[in-house]
């Protein structure tokens, strides 16, 4: 696949990089509350905590006064809302889709694969947001030492048109109607162009865009000619990727992976250190993030490139999930993500080296690297025999009466409620 045939570039973007929750929540809040005619939702994780229990204040306001409100989540990763807190949105108008979902086997989740993993907000047609922040209290410091590092990115102009049509055609429809609801309100041109910069909405599903986030991964890193940094939490790449990392480092490229140290799944950290060696001897520099849990999909290259979204450099991510990430050109966007990303290094990371002892190549660590290496050269191929059943977006319908009052708000550090997958089927 050549550059051509990937997503066009829009030029007069203007681009706000927001960490975190305390960044990110407001500001999204605020867009909704700011809302005159449309806002769509999209998370692959929503809980019944502090933070849910805003948005969907939010989004009940903004329906109860005319907006129309789409909020789509994952069956698997949000599979525990009340029916009480669902029938509180659909009563007041919004509409609120579920991605697969299924009942739960013996208390487990069966709806593994094919997930959809995609953080997305467009209000209006005219602001969105695109990430890997979900919609819960553990992406706040108040959640403790368990709360996640994350990223995402408030953009304005021409590229969210793009995103608006992908966003409405996610949940199937592709009206006039919702086309001019999305119209940009009297005195304003629609797209017009805002700041300086460039941007493409990237996208990655099981059908058209099979690998179209990794080409733009790849094209980067082949280009390079300063410094790739990549921040990302699940760091379990393809063949590809790594050998272009590889190269890069060889050739003089200042490579710097941060990556977790202290994983909200160990597996993680696990997987990613059988691929350490090789990397280290080819010069590529390793930073584990020691703070706290990194959930973070970023990366710069050189002084312009950028892209914040949610896809992993994972299996999950590259060959089964769907993803979508904001790719950037954008000198001013580049270099505070790139002063982020060093404060991290600077302050919370600890430097891997391929001479410390913790970290000494053993006989057994060589044989797994080459058969993790290997492994992930044919996964891309492997992938297409896991399930591959087409999942279904459904349309919860609103209760045929009114519901009951809402739940009170928990305690931020209560777990999500727990009472069944009452939304489900």
């Amino acid at each position: 696949m050549t550059e051509r045939h990937l997503p066009d570039w829009r030029d007069g973007n203007r681009f706000e990089l927001l960490e975190n929750g305390e960044e990110f929540f407001p500001r999204v809040f605020e867009a909704i509350r700011s809302a005159h005619r449309e806002v769509l939702v999209e998370t692959f994780i929503l809980f019944d905590d502090k933070v849910g229990q805003q948005l969907r204040e939010e989004l009940i306001a903004a329906a109860s006064r005319g907006v129309q409100v789409d909020l789509t989540v994952d069956g698997y990763g949000s599979p525990d809302l009340s029916v009480e807190f669902v029938s509180g949105m659909t009563a007041a108008g919004v509409r609120f889709h579920v991605f697969d979902p299924k009942p739960k086997l013996l208390g487990l989740r069966t709806n593994v694969f094919r997930r959809l993993h995609r953080k997305l907000v467009v209000v209006d047609g005219q602001l969105a947001f695109v990430g890997g922040i979900n919609f819960s209290v553990e992406h706040l410091w108040e959640y403790g030492p368990a709360a996640k590092q994350d990223y995402a990115v408030a953009v304005v102009g021409p590229v969210v048109a793009d995103i608006h049509r992908f966003a409405v055609d996610a949940i199937g429809e592709r009206t006039a109607s919702r086309r001019r609801r999305a119209k940009a309100p009297a005195g304003v041109r629609q797209g017009a162009d805002v700041g300086p910069g460039r941007a493409t909405f990237v996208t990655r599903d099981n059908r058209e865009h099979h690998t179209d986030i990794e080409q733009h991964y790849l094209f980067a890193i082949r280009s390079a000619r300063r410094r790739v940094w990549i921040a990302n939490a699940y760091f379990f790449p393809g063949y590809r990727l790594l050998r272009e990392l590889r190269r890069a480092a060889r050739r003089g490229v200042e490579v710097a992976l941060i990556l977790q140290g202290e994983p909200d799944m160990p597996i993680a950290k696990n997987a990613a250190r059988t691929l350490y060696d090789g990397l280290l001897r080819d010069g590529v520099r390793i930073y584990e993030y020691c703070q706290r849990p990194l959930h973070g999909k970023v990366a710069v290259v050189d002084d312009e490139w950028a892209t914040v979204g949610s896809s992993n450099l994972d299996p999950l991510s590259l060959s089964l999930n769907l993803e979508a990430n904001l790719v950037i050109r954008d000198a001013a966007f580049n270099a505070e993500l790139a002063g982020r990303l060093q404060r991290l290094i600077d302050h919370h990371c600890q430097l891997i080296s391929v001479h410390d002892p913790a970290f000494e190549v053993k006989r057994w660590h060589q044989w797994a690297g080459f058969l993790v290496y290997h492994f992930l050269r044919r996964f891309p191929a492997w992938s297409g025999w896991l399930p591959a059943h087409k999942p279904k977006l459904e349309l919860v319908t609103p209760p045929p009466h009114q519901p009951p009052a809402d739940p009170p708000v928990r305690n931020a550090h209560q777990q999500p409620a727990t009472k069944g997958a009452g939304y489900l089927p």
